[in-house]
């Protein structure tokens, strides 16, 4: 005999194109090698399956238990652990913006360390980084919070000695070893992978693996264990049991074969640790940064050579183009794109929403596909008892009433389809029930049968039924059943069931089971000699009454909020690991179109392109493996959309990291939730509509904040250009731009507490860097234009034309530029006519208010003489007055023409 080792392979994956790819396929050879290892052990002998973790049914002695442990180590997966707080502190920290920011701000402390830019750079840099870390830290001790205490100690057999007796222990479950034999009974979790010894009525619940919505029958293994007809799926062999799965009705024990990640469960979670893949919003951030900061690597040596060139003093051209550069550079978008998801989390929150990663809101606006589970989003997540059918396929109440009393007066454990027939009962019921009938005889449930019965006796009442007469109540598996069955129920009459009936009343309950419901079959018998004790004997010459049919029901809210998600421009595909006909069924049932629905196993023979074709056209997949889930997730992104994926099982936890948005629910398991970066308090489509509105205000504001400072700022450069190349002297000293532009970037603070229009946020939203790049260069230009006219009135109409006068020319343009940056920001916030057809929120008005009070105010302010200004004459003003106007209409005009010729705003 040999010990069983962990058969994790080092390697099991060849090097891929990528990262992510190279993840993919180790997640795929990790369960593809611990599937086919189970399957080998389910289709042995039991005795076999002992053997091969050197164990005896009676159990392992305690010393073969420690040193098993100290072996194989702790029966705990690999888990995602939140980084430290230094870790996330400087993660915070890690972007393009506050690179170029801090670079900036170290020249110019080295070039003048009391500039009093360094300070204004560096409080920029500060705030940004902290007010991320602070949110993400948050979060991430929020959704630490939701994670379920749930049992964990579990019964295993285990001796004292090796000549001593068996006794059960309960141990704690990262105590399990392989060998152990450990016990189980309804409501244990399973705590690592085992393979059946013996067991009885066992129904398991693998939801969290497959995602079935209804438990499954495990093989009754009291007689010879042979081991079972091999299969390529664990999950699907009657003789497993796996860890992450739970009993919800009856007993059995079994020797545990594996344990933490050598289990299937930890086969799917070894892989999911470490980095994530980049997602639609890191992906747009990159792009948007570094489309911004080559614009500034072209623009500042070209401002530094013309003005070296022209006035000849080259250490202050050099100055000047470091200030260009702070110019050109939107100082403030780290900050604002943080304080803009901060605002979103906290008002996600306010709808049982938590965020664990920040960037996941954006992601969530730009989101238009959405891949989801059914069980419990689109359905209840419990059965119902969807119809009772005579032997024609008619509504029967006398099918309800025998399969009511098969249910009330059964003793053993009920399961959810019992529970369904008596909640379909009304109390009133109940007591009329209770007095026409008493328990006389139960054969109980066997998974041999499929089938248990209650004999009952029929209390003398003015019904005309004969006192004390027994009738048999036989409930089952609809084959089972009718293969009992001499005779059936016609509309009151009792008529033999010949072969022509009997296929009919087959046919009924497969036209059921099409439909996504499971079917039982009723069927009685009125028993000639009354005694106490009955038999399986006794079943037999029934007459069938007709059939049950259960089904988990959808929301009543599900259609709707489908609908509302269509309305959003978001797509729902089913990627369910249940089977075909129920996924079928509840989408029909809640509006979704049902063309083909495609298996799992038929994408495994496609490549990655015709994957892409097919799940571009496929609304619905069923029995869809983890492994097949995140494919699929692959394929959809790799076809340009920004997906997100809906799930709260182990089976989900590959596709949640992959997806561009992991929605999980608090009720998940801990996998699930920790490859998730949202977590919904209510697992509800509804909530997540609200997301994703919040998602694209948030991405709205952000992009509006872009497109407003960056076509801003280059229309300043390029008004720096033009008026470097004319006039002898510097158009604005260096502390007046830097001034210029914190005043402008402190007023954008209030960017992410606007609104969005209601027709920007019914289509997903997401980064375009050249859309960016296009309108920098349409809308930035028209700022130059009323910058040279302002240059041409100060020069000719107020005789600011020397170095001289320098002074009056550059506080006149200071003006102009900042009160046309800052109201231009209404003009771009909306493509509707602004203050008419679309008014900013009352905190961007006070900030607009405040700007243009601030940069009328420093030209007469103590501070004038500092930053280099002089008061402006009175003429000035209505001068100032027509170029805004002018401005703000030729804006409008351009904007109208842009939406026209590219079909886009914002």
């Amino acid at each position: 005999m040999t010990m069983l080792t962990p058969r994790t392979p080092t390697t099991l994956a060849p090097p891929g194109r990528s990262r992510r790819e190279r993840k993919a396929a180790e997640l795929a050879s990790r369960t593809r090698l611990a599937g086919e290892r189970l399957a080998g052990i389910s289709a042995a002998p039991g005795v076999r399956a002992l053997q091969s973790v050197d164990a005896s049914p009676s159990g392992l002695t305690h010393a073969e238990a420690a040193l098993r442990l100290e072996r194989h180590g702790a029966n705990a997966v690999a888990q995602e652990r939140a980084p430290r707080w230094y870790v996330q502190l400087a993660k915070a920290f890690r972007n393009p913006f506050i690179a170029v920011l801090a670079l900036l701000a170290a020249v110019m402390y080295w070039q003048d360390p009391a500039d009093p830019g360094v300070v204004i750079l560096s409080v920029m840099v500060g705030i940004s980084g902290l007010l991320r870390f602070w949110q993400e830290y948050r979060s991430g001790r929020a959704a630490e919070a939701l994670k379920q205490l749930v049992t964990t100690t579990c019964a295993v057999q285990r001796r004292a000695g090796s000549g001593c007796a068996p006794t059960t222990f309960e141990v704690p479950m990262d105590q399990v070893v392989p060998g152990d034999v450990v016990k189980l009974a309804a409501g244990d979790l399973i705590p690592a992978d085992l393979r059946l010894l013996t067991a009885k009525d066992l129904m398991i619940s693998q939801a969290a693996l497959s995602g079935e919505s209804l438990p499954v029958a495990k093989a009754d293994t009291r007689t010879q264990d042979l081991g079972q007809q091999a299969t390529t799926d664990p999950v699907e062999a009657d003789n497993l049991a796996l860890m992450g799965t739970s009993v919800t009705s009856g007993t059995a024990t079994g020797v545990v074969v594996a344990t933490g990640s050598d289990s299937y469960f930890g086969s799917m979670a070894g892989s999911l640790v470490g980095e994530r893949p980049q997602t639609s919003f890191d992906t747009g951030v990159r792009r948007v940064s570094f489309l911004l900061i080559r614009f500034m690597l072209v623009m500042v040596p070209v401002v530094f050579m013309i003005n070296g060139l022209t006035k000849g003093d080259w250490e202050e051209a050099f100055l000047f183009g470091i200030a260009v550069a702070v110019g050109l550079t939107p100082e403030m978008l780290p900050m604002v794109v943080s304080a803009n998801l901060a605002r979103g989390a906290v008002a996600m929150s306010r709808h049982k929403v938590v965020v664990k990663r920040l960037g996941a809101i954006q992601d969530l606006g730009a989101m238009d596909v959405l891949c989801t589970d059914k069980t419990g989003t689109l359905t209840e997540d419990r059965i119902v008892l969807d119809r009772y059918l005579d032997v024609h396929g008619d509504e029967d109440g006398e099918v309800l009433e025998y399969g009511y009393l098969n249910a009330h007066f059964q003793t053993g454990l009920r399961n959810l389809m019992d529970q369904a027939v008596i909640d379909r009962v009304g109390e009133a019921e109940e007591v009329v029930v209770d007095a026409r009938f008493s328990m006389v005889d139960e054969i109980p449930f066997d998974f041999a049968r499929r089938r248990m019965s209650v004999v009952l006796a029929r209390n003398p009442l003015a019904d005309g039924s004969a006192p004390g007469e027994h009738v048999m109540v036989t409930k089952g598996a609809v084959e089972e059943v009718l293969a009992l069955c001499t005779h059936m129920a016609d509309r009151g009459e009792r008529v033999e069931l010949t072969g022509q009936l009997r296929r009919h009343a087959t046919r009924i309950a497969e036209d059921n089971n099409r439909r996504g419901l499971r079917v039982l079959a009723v069927a009685t018998r009125t028993l000639d000699s009354p005694r106490e004790t009955y038999s399986v004997a006794d079943e037999d010459g029934l007459t069938l009454v007709g059939f049950l049919a259960f089904l988990d029901p959808p929301k009543a809210d599900a259609a709707r909020a489908l609908e509302g998600l269509a309305d959003k421009g978001i797509a729902v595909k089913v990627v369910t690991g249940d089977n075909d006909l129920v996924a079928a069924r509840v989408c029909a049932d809640v509006g979704i179109d049902v063309a083909t629905v495609v298996l799992g196993p038929d994408t495994d023979a496609l490549d990655d392109t015709e994957l892409r074709a097919l799940a571009a056209r496929t609304t619905v997949f069923a029995k869809v493996n983890p492994v097949q889930k995140a494919r699929i997730v692959r394929a959809l992104q790799a076809d340009g959309h920004t997906v997100g994926f809906l799930g709260d099982g182990i089976n989900d936890a590959a596709a949640l990291r992959d997806a561009d948005v992991g929605i999980s629910v608090d009720t998940a398991v801990d996998i699930a939730k920790e490859s998730a970066d949202v977590i919904l308090l209510e697992k509800d489509l509804t909530v997540l509509e609200q997301g994703v509105l919040q998602g694209r205000t948030t991405f709205g504001n952000t992009i509006k904040y872009i497109k407003m400072t960056a076509s801003s700022n280059f229309g300043n450069v390029f008004s720096v250009l033009v008026a470097s190349a004319f006039i002898p002297f510097q158009p604005m000293l260096a502390i007046m731009l830097l001034v210029q532009n914190l005043v402008y970037d402190i007023a954008q603070l209030a960017t992410p507490w606007d609104r969005m229009d209601e027709e920007y946020l019914r289509k997903p939203r997401n980064w375009d860097a050249k859309g960016i790049g296009r309108f920098m260069l349409t809308i930035g230009p028209i700022s130059s234009i009323f910058d040279i006219a302002m240059f041409l009135i100060m020069w000719h109409v107020f005789a600011a034309n020397s170095e001289a006068s320098q002074s009056l020319f550059q506080s006149g343009w200071f003006v102009e530029g900042l009160l046309s940056q800052t109201l231009v920001v209404h003009m771009i916030r909306t493509r509707k006519i602004p203050f008419l057809q679309s008014r900013a929120s009352w905190p961007v008005m006070a900030m607009t208010v405040l700007a243009v009070l601030t940069g009328l105010w420093l030209p007469f302010s103590p501070l004038a003489p500092s930053l280099g200004f002089v008061a402006l004459p009175a003429g000035y003003f209505p001068w100032l007055i027509g170029v805004l106007l002018a401005y703000c209409t030729l804006t409008q005009l351009v904007k109208t023409w842009y939406i026209r010729r590219f079909g886009t705003w914002l």
